[in-house]
């Protein structure tokens, strides 16, 4: 059935004035003329005039009194100012927020420029002035403002490295306590979207989705930058390029020192996915990767530093003569090698070493647990090798201090190592590829070892060899087996020299520095700090961006902790009393540069708006009463025309 609205009135008390319409009609019917004799000859002519004469004179009366009738009444209800009450008048006294996505994605362009650009642009131009709302970007929220009071933030407005979660704005919206329900007009290009970031929705939320399109959805973005292998006097460095989309034209690659060009190559990407290789100078690095190509520009740069190779400290504590292969491997050009047996062990050079390798030792007392715990959380690596003669209870307590690990009875049975995780950290850039003909090891003997943790050796029948666990800082290898001669051939092994030349070297001695923007990810300087010392960090770009990160310090070391700062990408240098103590690098996230995961469809179900100004308009038209007294004044000057007219022409 069709919805009539009926006209209402906001001084519905003029109406009593109606009543008035009565004296014109008494006037008109008890009006009396008198008419005065005239005598003629011709008297039948005379009759005949005055018939048509009173006829003539009785219509027009009627007329006018129709004509004033009409006039009176349009002046009444004009002066009770009617209207039609507004399509959404519940909605009239709701909050309005604006809810603006401006991650990485919005980076891409529309048919009039970027798309967060032009929505900034449409926000400026088509918010009413004396509206006020609430604005929240990615970072920030700026609560009861209005257009004019936030228009220098929206300007001056940068992409964010926060990816946008829907969930959470909705969250924030409904966490600030008030009588009144809430418009929320959602700004978003719905990238990365997920349909469980709608569920904070409800009843007292009424959004509103506005979704620009990008005009494309190609882009080309650096992946990675990986260290590929070390040579005597240059570092091979891997470039990942990963295409999102058709990409056919070449794209130029240049690698950056500082500002100076270093290296330079064009490629063309012909699958989703391509590696290139450049030879750059052993020695300390501090630049970037960077790509030209036409799709997003955020992720056409990779900012990354190498620090120049430092001696790792490492000790073994065990029999001399089973560390024997040790000291080939922790050679003096690049190690600070030492062992110790048990007996003679000084637990105050333990805290200044890199890593500690626990090599086949029967029974491991309590204060050495307590230490090696304390070590570990620290960042240091510690790598535990067993002894056919070790005691399962005393292994499973300095198991239990570092994770979820646990051991059996030793299994007098051969077992082949046949798997090899070549993703692990311990093998990246050890194999060009992966080997089905490689000459695994094995051993005669094992421990049934049960571990959470997913396994970097392991045996044919799925059990671990070597596992690992992590604190970000430091690690906790554990071995499944003696290794020595007489029980595995191991040492024989191509698999010996990466793993314990790589296990020493995990505390970021070398490699590749690349922490990602918005993580927590720490790492490590080699400093030692007084009480109250800090180290800070500056930008190498930008002299004038300088923040104090969290630290903690750590015996030698301090562990700093990324977490509000930085914000932006760049190279960056941690500085003590303005000395340079390190090269730090910074990325954003790579999740904003697929364009194709675009999920406006889980958006249908909601009221969409095609504009800004559409939306702006929409709200306005139906929040807002339809006043019609005017029409009721232009109708009463139309009837005072009309009377005007009647007493001119009508005879």
């Amino acid at each position: 059935m069709t919805n009539f609205q009926l006209m209402q009135f906001k001084h519905p008390e003029i109406l009593y004035f109606l009543f008035l319409l009565v004296i014109p009609i008494l006037v008109h019917l008890f009006q009396l003329r008198r008419f005065k004799k005239e005598y003629f000859t011709n008297v039948k002519f005379l009759k005949e005039l005055s018939i048509q004469t009173r006829k003539s004179s009785q219509l027009k009366k009627w007329l006018l009194l129709t004509t004033r009738l009409l006039l009176l009444t349009a002046l009444i209800i004009a002066f009770a100012q009617p209207f039609f009450k507004a399509k959404d008048s519940k909605g009239v006294t709701n909050e309005l927020y604006l809810v603006l996505d401006n991650s990485f994605s919005m980076q891409a362009k529309g048919n009039q420029g970027e798309l967060l650009k032009r929505a900034v642009q449409e926000l400026l131009e088509n918010t009413p002035e004396n509206t006020t709302f609430s604005l929240l970007t990615n970072d920030d929220t700026y609560w009861n403002t209005d257009i004019k009071s936030i228009q220098k933030e929206l300007m001056n407005l940068e992409y964010s490295a926060t990816s946008f979660q829907l969930d959470q704005q909705i969250t924030k919206i409904k966490s600030r306590k008030t009588p009144f329900n809430k418009d929320v007009v959602v700004i978003t290009d719905a990238i990365n979207l997920q349909a469980n970031q709608l569920k904070p929705i409800d009843e007292t939320i009424n959004p509103i989705f506005i979704i620009p399109k990008s005009e494309q959805k190609n882009n080309v973005a650096i992946d990675s930058v990986f260290l590929h292998q070390t040579l005597d006097n240059f570092y091979e460095i891997g470039v990942k390029l990963k295409s999102y989309g058709e990409s056919e034209q070449e794209i130029p690659v240049a690698i950056y020192n500082q500002k100076q060009l270093i290296a330079k190559t064009q490629v063309k990407l012909e699958q989703a996915e391509k590696e290139l290789f450049f030879t750059i100078p052993k020695a300390d690095f501090n630049g970037y990767v960077s790509i030209e190509e036409p799709g997003l520009t955020y992720d056409n740069y990779y900012y990354f530093s190498i620090s120049k190779p430092e001696k790792a400290t490492v000790l073994a504590i065990g029999e001399s003569d089973k560390n024997q292969f040790l000291t080939k491997i922790y050679t003096e050009s690049e190690f600070l090698f030492s062992q110790f047996d048990l007996k003679s062990l000084d637990y105050n050079v333990l805290e200044k070493q890199d890593a500690i390798i626990l090599n086949e030792i029967k029974e491991i007392p309590q204060a050495l647990q307590t230490t090696l715990k304390s070590f570990y959380e620290k960042g240091g690596n510690i790598i535990f090798i067993p002894s056919d003669e070790s005691n399962v209870s005393n292994v499973n307590r300095l198991l239990s201090n570092f994770g979820t690990f646990s051991v059996s009875e030793l299994q007098k049975k051969e077992a082949q190592i046949t798997n090899i995780s070549f993703s692990h950290p311990l093998y990246n850039g050890v194999f060009e590829k992966k080997v089905d003909n490689f000459q695994y090891p094995n051993t005669k003997s094992k421990f049934a070892l049960k571990s959470k943790y997913p396994s970097i050796l392991t045996y044919e029948d799925q059990s671990p060899f070597l596992t690992a666990v992590s604190n970000s800082l430091g690690n906790f290898y554990v071995f499944s087996a003696p290794i020595n001669k007489e029980n595995s051939n191991f040492k024989n092994s191509p698999l010996i020299v990466p793993t314990f030349y790589n296990m020493a070297f995990q505390s970021v001695k070398t490699g590749i520095n690349a922490l990602t923007v918005g993580t927590s990810s720490p790492i490590t300087i080699d400093q030692l700090l007084s009480k109250d010392e800090i180290i800070s960090v500056v930008s190498s770009d930008e002299k004038s961006e300088k923040f104090i990160p969290q630290q903690q310090i750590l015996n030698n070391k301090v562990k700093l902790t990324f977490v509000e700062s930085p914000n932006k990408a760049g190279n960056y240098n941690a500085l003590k009393d303005n000395s340079i103590l390190k090269n730090i690098s910074f990325n954003y996230s790579r999740t904003e540069s697929d364009l194709r995961l675009d999920n406006s469809n889980l958006l249908e179900s909601y009221e969409n708006g095609s504009s800004i100004e559409a939306v702006f308009d929409a709200l306005q038209t139906n929040r807002t009463d339809n006043t019609i007294w005017k029409w009721f004044v232009i109708l009463a000057l139309l009837f005072v025309i009309l009377e005007l007219l009647i007493q001119k022409l009508v005879k």
